[in-house]
């Protein structure tokens, strides 16, 4: 019997860019998957553009996602998580049209995918970047000397103090682990894990206070969630360059298979894998 689990598509770090946004809905067109898993960093820079978000959203995403629906893919699910870029106070969005079975936003929870399930996690280290929104400490409340405390920078939407205080990465995916099987689940993860190819930043040389920086910007909560629990998948984005630096875009740690689907400025990729068949998936890049 044919998987039905051939065409899973995954992309990350979309950045509002509505070139991306196009060339997503032309590959899901042409490869008519069963789900598709949107690993955060959506919307655009509320800075830079005139445009609200609910509009981009339901002119790039939704109203795209209904016509292809609507035209031969009935069935497909879409999976998706925010990033630390893209500002909470707009989650509403996502909330509307996942009551609405437009999307299924996974956030924080787990909801079940034929005979495996999918988890969503959208926080990430702290970081030097003022937003913080989706930022946690990861293990404990150290912060690298050249980031910005979650205690800290720009919110938002309010968030009680003992929550940006005390809350960590590492004791939420303790309760998420609970929701289903590892083995049988699949992680959607903005952040990838700490000391693999898929977190290696472009810090190369650089010194702070004449200290090097890591190169390394992942979390080491999710690297040792994954080593732990070995769940079935993990699928990560934040590091726009790591594929660049490191020519990887997969890891296998123990028997757990990590990808990347994040991609630089000028290119849009996207990895297409086989639940029963991961050592199969493949990776395409296309410049624009």
């Amino acid at each position: 019997m044919e998987s039905i689990f051939l065409k899973n598509l995954f992309t990350s770090d979309l950045h509002g860019n509505k070139k991306k946004y196009a060339l997503l809905f032309r590959v899901i067109e042409k490869e008519k998957p069963n789900a598709v898993f949107i690993g955060g960093d959506i919307f655009p820079n509320t800075y830079s553009s005139s445009e609200s978000v609910s509009d981009f959203l339901e002119e790039h995403l939704f109203q795209p996602l209904k016509r292809v629906r609507k035209k031969s893919l009935k069935e497909m699910r879409v999976f998706i998580i925010l990033g630390n870029d893209d500002p909470r106070i707009n989650e509403e969005c996502l909330i509307k049209a996942d009551k609405e079975q437009l999307i299924d936003y996974v956030n924080g929870k787990t909801v079940p995918y034929n005979e495996y399930f999918v988890t969503g996690y959208s926080y990430i280290p702290p970081t030097p970047f003022q937003l913080k929104d989706w930022e946690k400490y990861d293990i404990s409340r150290y912060v690298e000397f050249n980031s910005i405390s979650p205690e800290e920078g720009y919110r938002s939407v309010k968030v009680e103090k003992d929550i940006m205080q005390f809350s960590t990465i590492s004791e939420d995916l303790k309760k998420l682990v609970k929701n289903a099987p590892p083995e049988k689940t699949i992680f959607l993860f903005h952040a990838p894990p700490y000391g693999t190819n898929l977190d290696r930043a472009d810090l190369d040389g650089i010194h702070v206070d004449h200290a090097p920086l890591d190169v390394h910007i992942g979390s080491i909560a999710i690297q040792r969630f994954i080593k732990k629990f070995q769940p079935h998948l993990t699928l990560h984005g934040h590091v726009h360059e790591t594929v660049r630096l490191t020519n990887k875009w997969r890891e296998l740690i123990g028997k757990t298979y990590a990808f990347s689907g994040s991609h630089e400025q000028h290119e849009f990729c996207y990895i297409s894998f086989d639940l029963h068949d991961l050592e199969k998936a493949s990776r395409a890049q296309i410049m624009i």
